[in-house]
């Protein structure tokens, strides 16, 4: 049957891109095993204190900033495919220097480079996916990168159960080298490829894509009209709506989404546990929290194409308030009886199981609808809006310039993240979480606009003209 056998074309191609978003979601929370270890390091050149520690967490986004301004210019300069081969080398370069660090500092440049990596997939990856799918899949395959991303985070959960951090560091190695090995064999984006004017490769590309029996000419037709009605932007192309009104909906969903917390409460996610009066071991929480985040990425993945993306941004960001302003509630109250408002961990009663009170569940469980919510909207449409709106003239540069933006929000929230908690403790920045997440919803009602069942064209034509979906064919 050749619908399945291009099925299987496309989505092997997919496959092998998302390996990226694998070894981003893992690099992403390395430190949240990884700093419980090295604050009881025998090494003195290894110990963190608590600034080294932020830095540790935060610098990555630093580096994934960094990562999606090369996108910006790679995207459009060798293509998608080849971009996110090219991030296979800081990735690995920075796994080799943090397995082999003997000094923070190699640590920090480890995770700036795995940082670079990181940035440059989540500019690429996305855009290569919704340009290679087939509308009716569309929606599902854009979440890829958001569930391998969340596969790559459990992973990193679990074999820190197991392992020592500079084995994590080996492992870490792997997804990129496949990716690299795998992408050798796949076509590149037959938009990308129209655009620079090889026609032939392209229409090959989308045949591969599509299978030989499909009705590629025709996507192949309305792909080159598309492209030939668009030319290349301009600066003064900025003030028409068509360009701006997609391009400020994309970056203040990455803004919103970094606002709700997600990046620091993942990759501090131990020492939050540790903070709170947890009944289980953090790391045994931290892993709990990964499969959530699993099952809810499957469940936003089957429902993006039947709910819509609206109906998926409305319920996660009202799961994500309702779950930090639990946490601000418990935070607040927990500590406040003991004097203890740094919420350093307390030691355990030496009748331990006896000692065990149904509110120390609150603060697993509120992560654990955090993550499911975040997981489950504001996560994964983010992504794919992103990659479905920005007009195809416009999109290598500004899905940089959303990566950009979502990464320095990213690192300013990390990095104050542990000095707030360490003064005012952890109620403070619950709950402003908690009033990013009202905003959110206030944000999808006004400027969001539903994409379920629309091709890019169609998508781009809403925007053209104001408020259609209609489409002309050319």
């Amino acid at each position: 049957d050749n619908t399945s056998l291009f099925n299987a074309k496309l989505y092997l191609a997919v496959f092998s891109a998302v390996l990226g978003n694998f070894s981003f979601g893992y690099s992403l929370v390395y430190p949240s095993p990884v700093i419980p270890q090295l604050k009881n390091s025998d090494n003195p050149q290894l110990k963190m204190n608590t600034e080294q520690i932020a830095w540790f967490g935060s610098i990555f986004t630093l580096g994934a900033a960094a990562g999606g301004l090369g996108a910006m210019l790679l995207n459009d300069l060798i293509g998608r495919k080849i971009s996110i081969m090219v991030s296979a080398v800081p990735s690995t370069v920075g796994y080799i220097v943090m397995g082999a660090a003997q000094v923070t500092w190699m640590l920090h440049l480890g995770r700036f480079l795995t940082g670079i990596a990181g940035g440059m997939t989540a500019a690429s990856i996305p855009v290569y996916i919704s340009e290679i799918s087939h509308p009716k899949v569309r929606g599902a395959l854009g979440s890829c990168p958001q569930v391998t991303a969340v596969f790559g985070a459990l992973s990193l959960y679990v074999l820190g159960l197991v392992l020592p951090w500079r084995w994590l560091a080996v492992v870490g190695e792997f997804p990129a080298l496949l990716m690299l090995l795998l992408l050798c064999f796949m076509p590149d984006s037959p938009r990308y490829l129209v655009s620079c004017g090889q026609r032939d490769k392209a229409l090959k590309a989308l045949e591969w894509l599509r299978g030989p029996n499909s009705e590629f000419t025709t996507e192949f037709s309305r792909i080159e009209f598309s492209i030939s009605s668009q030319g290349k932007i301009q600066w003064s192309d900025l003030k028409i709506p068509f360009y701006y009104k997609p391009i400020l909906i994309s970056t203040l969903m990455r803004f919103l989404q970094q606002m709700t917390g997600i990046t620091p409460i993942l990759v501090f996610l131990e020492p939050i546990f540790l903070k709170t009066d947890v009944f289980l071991e953090p790391k045994y929480d931290a892993a709990l929290v990964g499969i959530i985040r699993l099952m809810s990425v499957g469940i936003a993945a089957t429902l993006m194409d039947k709910a819509g993306r609206k109906a998926l941004l409305y319920a996660s960001g009202f799961l994500m308030f309702l779950s930090t302003l639990t946490m601000n509630m418990y935070s607040h109250n927990s500590h406040c009886p003991s004097g203890n408002l740094t919420g350093t961990m307390l030691t355990q009663d030496p009748a331990g199981a006896s000692a065990f009170h149904a509110i120390t569940l609150i603060p697993l469980i509120s992560t654990m609808v955090f993550i499911f919510g975040y997981a489950m909207g504001w996560g994964p449409i983010t992504w794919l809006l992103m990659s479905e709106i920005l007009p195809l003239g416009a999109r290598g540069i500004t899905s940089g310039l959303c990566v950009v933006v979502s990464w320095l929000t990213a690192f300013v929230l990390t990095h104050v993240f542990m000095h707030v908690v360490e003064a005012y403790g952890l109620f403070v920045p619950f709950l402003f979480f908690s009033v990013v997440c009202v905003v959110n919803i206030i944000f999808t009602a006004v400027c969001v606009p539903e994409t379920r069942n629309r091709s890019l064209e169609e998508i781009e034509n809403y925007f053209r003209t104001g408020r259609k979906f209609t489409i002309l064919d050319g």
